[in-house]
């Protein structure tokens, strides 16, 4: 058996077993290069070189620059000037939603930017009387084009930018893609403004991811922090300055409780021996005595409004609040507790405790009840990893969605236009560009490097760097000229249009069954070789491919981004393709008739 037929019968077989979709895709991936290797069709070095290829690294460095942005309030400030500007306008809401999410998706990736609008996207069209199935998948579909806007939007791009650098050829600039992007997105948005409403259906999901927006106002409101409790500010001519906490007495007050006394540069209770100016004693009692307790020690009271005093004291860019609940044969069962009490970690402060919802002093913890703790944004994270205690809502993710711009939002967004600009003036190789901003967001203590390893998506990762030899393949054993030739013939006199056609055809009927990022390895040899024998340029051909992989509008399964927005859209399998068949269209035509015009044959 020749090696161009084991060669497609590994296309072939790998191709059956996405579409079957039993086996996880990183197994098949894995097994395609392992097949390639068994089969002698690759030596040893050729089917791994994938994983040190510069598309693979580059790829997997855009993951923690994206984790960087989402993870300090970056997204979540962006989904909140929406919300702020839609209103009640259909049209607004739309144009503004996908716009945004296009932008985002150039930047972060498309995986990235819907997931991060996604819960904004949901609780913006039920604040203004839409139902969820009307936005979301038009969020989805103007991702897709967004990912033509930019180097960084999708893996995809990376793949033809390079391959057209191995032709010989020069790479395609960061910003080049734009040329068919901003056409793309600006059709995207029109198609689904004039028909949107009739070929989406009208339904609310059963999977609504949760709206954390408001989170520090609910749980003021759910333990009553809001009743009788004052933030008072040390100011400095008190006679606290310089004196232990011991000293903060308030006997004289009666009815008077002290909560906890915070630290004023906002790291978390305070550990200090001593007090100092700015440092915030929270105590509970009636408005009257606490009056009369700052004024006799020169404390500033701070905001008119308890609810949001308490809750901007409490929750802000640098610490927050986290609910928990002792469960069942919890290590913490039968421990005395109390409002106030800091936990034996010195980083968590007790704030409120409740039973069955009714509040309570000090007490002796059972199964069932909850705690709401209040520390810094770190020290949350790191101490309610902890199997005596269910965490309600994970710290991590209230902060994505609460804090909007919270700690290292602006080192964030410094890194990400370095890299922008290293990419876009070519003055370093892409890789070398996003190996600079990744290791610049742990070195600028915007993510660790614990958070930088989980960013990354390893499936994509591994999927490309697994899928890589089978190009190499495609090209070293003359499959690739073999396919290149067919498709010739198939074409005959054809124009070069024609090419762009066929591949278009070929690129996205496989592109709705498995994913577009195989797909591009598949067809991407296939494209160069074709060039190469009917003598026009490569670049127009590969760009053609990435904008064919890019419309993956008609089934769920195309994507992940389509899969994300099938529970809390209510979508079933049958309505992808009523809109989606529109938009492929569309893209056809750039992806023929358009790209010749900038990119010539």
């Amino acid at each position: 058996m020749s090696s161009i037929a084991i060669t497609f019968a590994i296309v072939a077989g790998i191709v059956v077993l996405f579409v079957w979709n039993r086996i996880p895709v990183v197994l098949v991936a894995i097994g395609t290069a392992l097949a390639l290797y068994a089969t002698g069709v690759l030596d040893l070095g050729q089917s791994l070189s994938g994983f040190g290829d510069p598309a693979v690294i580059f790829i997997a460095s855009l993951f923690v620059v994206s984790e960087g942005l989402d993870a300090t309030g970056v997204t979540a400030w962006a989904g909140q000037l929406l919300i702020a500007r839609a209103g009640q306008s259909r049209v607004r809401l739309l144009v503004l939603t996908m716009m945004l999410v296009a932008l985002l998706t150039a930047l972060i990736s498309i995986n990235g930017a819907v997931a991060a609008l996604l819960p904004v996207a949901i609780v913006t069209a039920i604040r203004v009387g839409r139902s969820p199935s009307q936005l979301l998948m038009p969020l989805v579909f103007a991702a897709h084009a967004g990912s033509l806007l930019a180097l960084t939007g999708t893996p995809v791009n990376v793949l033809v930018s390079e391959a057209a650098t191995e032709a010989g050829l020069a790479p395609f600039g960061f910003f080049e893609f734009a040329i068919v992007g901003v056409p793309l997105v600006l059709g995207t948005i029109a198609i689904v403004l004039l028909f949107g409403q009739r070929l989406l259906p009208e339904r609310s999901g059963r999977m609504i991811p949760p709206d954390l927006s408001k989170h520090a106002r609910t749980l003021v409101e759910q333990y009553r922090l809001d009743h009788g409790l004052f933030q008072l500010r040390v100011g400095s001519h008190s006679p606290y300055v310089g004196s232990p906490p011991t000293v903060v007495d308030l006997a004289d007050y009666p009815g008077l409780t002290l909560v906890t006394i915070l630290a004023g540069d906002g790291s978390g209770p305070l550990r200090r021996p001593t007090l100092a100016e700015s440092d915030i004693l929270i105590v509970r009692g009636d408005a009257e005595t606490v009056g009369g307790l700052a004024s006799d020690k020169l404390l500033a009271f701070g905001s008119a409004d308890p609810a949001t005093q308490v809750s901007d004291t409490l929750f802000n860019r640098t610490s927050g609040l986290a609910e928990v609940v002792i469960p069942p044969r919890s290590g913490m069962i039968g421990q005395p507790v109390f409002p106030g009490m800091v936990t034996p970690s010195g980083d968590l402060v007790i704030l409120a405790v409740q039973r069955r919802g009714e509040d309570l002093g000090e007490t002796v913890l059972a199964a069932g009840d909850t705690l709401l703790l209040q520390g810094t944004w770190k020290a949350l994270d790191e101490h309610l990893d902890d199997p005596d205690v269910l965490v309600v809502d994970s710290p991590d993710l209230v902060r994505r969605q609460a804090v909007p711009m919270g700690m290292g939002a602006k080192q964030a967004i410094a890194v990400l236009l370095a890299m922008v600009l290293l990419l876009a003036t070519g003055m370093v190789p892409s890789v070398i560009a996003g190996l600079l901003a990744a290791c610049a967001m742990v070195l600028l203590r915007v993510l660790t490097v614990e958070q930088a390893y989980r960013a990354v998506n390893w499936t994509t990762v591994i999927l490309v760097g697994a899928m890589i030899p089978l190009s190499t393949a495609m090209e070293t054993t003359g499959a690739a000229k073999l396919m290149a030739a067919t498709l010739v013939h198939v074409i005959g006199n054809a124009s070069p249009h024609a090419l762009l056609a066929g591949l278009f055809v070929l690129t996205a009927i496989l592109g709705q069954l498995i994913s577009n990022t195989a797909t591009a390895l598949i067809i991407i040899p296939i494209a160069v070789a074709t060039a190469g024998e009917i003598g026009v340029s490569a670049r127009p051909v590969l760009m053609s491919v990435a904008i064919a992989a890019a419309a993956a509008f008609l089934t769920p399964v195309a994507t992940p981004v389509n899969l994300m927005v099938m529970g809390p859209g209510g979508y079933r399998f049958g309505d992808y393709w009523k809109l989606g068949l529109p938009l492929m269209l569309l893209f056809f035509v750039v992806a023929t008739f358009l790209v010749p015009v900038f990119w010539h044959f």
